[in-house]
């Protein structure tokens, strides 16, 4: 029998945790603190371990990384609006601005790569756009989602103060960590298990902040377990949705089989990693921010466990085609 997810564990403990006893008054400022002060570490670790070069070497394949970008900024987001004109009585409005969320999120990073590899796709293209994906990503995916809700609505957010917080919490550290990379890029990248672990330890940070604002105001009480299995359903149809586009795009593309791979994990995948540390920034005080960020934590887990099926079968027929 397989072992479970320890990381899976971890966020379902968070939930439950938070759900049991969640952080209120000064303790609530203090997670809050800790949170942005763990964020804010974790964009300089990330652009220390990234070296300069590879983001520039990933520009040469153009026709394949311009069609990844596509995926993730443009068809994404077309899948996921038409979710905001159902009835609040189906699907709640804190709820429905989660999948747009969602669809405007950059591309995972470490599975998109862990997949290419064990399904023998293009690994230095995959490496190259996750990375390129997520830095563009910290200045698409607020101004995509200003202008996907509308000034109108309940969501909306001030763009221009966004940015500021965006460039001030995120890039800034990520450009200094670029900085540091010369002196601790190479120790950074000896040591991929810990960036890896302190990684998830911020998101299960985050989920149990987010979770005691939302427990606070009531989230159980407006997300009844029906809503729950709807998300879920709905993330498996938008992942496949999207692994169709992908793979069908790449081949009328004319694009060899390994980029193929490359496209189709790459494309489908949302970064969690980075869908979180950012709505802490763009929805900061939202009192459905448990909702809003919980279609991106049931598609993270959804498109692990699709993505091991499909690398798999990738591989299989790799295998088959060199006997």
């Amino acid at each position: 029998m397989k072992k479970l997810d320890p990381f899976l564990m971890l966020m379902i403990g968070a939930v439950v945790l938070a759900t049991l006893a969640p952080a209120t008054g000064r303790a609530a400022g203090v997670v809050d603190g800790l949170g942005t002060a763990a964020v804010a570490m974790l964009f300089f670790l990330h652009g220390a371990a990234l070296s300069p070069r590879t983001i520039l070497d990933g520009l040469k394949q153009w026709q394949l990384h311009l069609f990844i970008l596509m995926s993730t900024f443009v068809v994404f987001p077309v899948i996921v609006l038409p979710l905001r004109l159902l009835p609040e009585a189906i699907l709640p409005a804190d709820l429905a601005l989660g999948f747009v969320y969602l669809g405007v999120l950059p591309s995972a990073v470490s599975s998109s790569i862990a997949y290419t590899a064990m399904a023998r796709g293009n690994v230095p293209a995959a490496v190259c756009n996750s990375a390129g994906s997520n830095v563009l990503g910290l200045l698409l995916t607020p101004l995509l989602m200003s202008l996907l809700i509308g000034s109108a609505a309940s969501g909306a957010m001030d763009l221009g103060q966004t940015l500021r917080d965006v460039c001030l919490q995120l890039l800034l550290p990520f450009g200094l960590g670029q900085l540091a990379h010369r002196w601790i890029g190479n120790t950074l990248q000896r040591n991929g298990r810990w960036l890896s672990n302190y990684d998830q330890g911020v998101i299960v940070l985050i989920i149990y902040a987010a979770f005691s604002q939302s427990v606070t105001g009531g989230l159980w009480q407006v997300l009844p377990l029906g809503g729950l299995v709807m998300a879920c359903a709905l993330c498996l149809a938008i992942l496949l949705v999207v692994i169709a586009f992908t793979t069908r795009g790449a081949r009328f593309l004319g694009l060899s089989r390994e980029d193929e791979i490359a496209a189709v994990f790459c494309g489908s995948k949302k970064s969690l990693a980075s869908g979180l540390p950012l709505a802490q920034v763009l929805f900061a005080g939202a009192t459905g921010f448990g909702m809003i960020v919980l279609p991106i934590m049931l598609y993270n887990q959804i498109q692990i466990m699709v993505g091991a099926v499909l690398a798999r079968r990738y591989a299989e027929r790799a295998a088959a085609t060199s006997a």
